[in-house]
């Protein structure tokens, strides 16, 4: 039963997108999953490839693309 729910969680895991954000200053930022934006405060959270949290102002990114 665990190995099932394991699996299930695995293959759920594997189907989000990451995305490349380009900064202005020209850094290329990897995202785990889709970043949120708040339209209220302007920032975009995200997770790196280690799971942990991070927010960028909108302003300091020129691009973002779903890799």
């Amino acid at each position: 039963m665990a190995a099932c729910i394991t699996a299930a969680v695995t293959a759920l895991a594997g189907c989000s997108s990451d995305y490349i954000m380009q900064t202005k200053s020209g850094e290329m930022v990897v995202t785990k999953g889709k970043p949120v934006i708040d339209e209220s405060t302007g920032l975009i959270t995200y997770k790196d490839a280690g799971g942990y949290k991070h927010e960028i102002n909108r302003d300091q990114i020129r691009n973002m693309i779903e890799k």
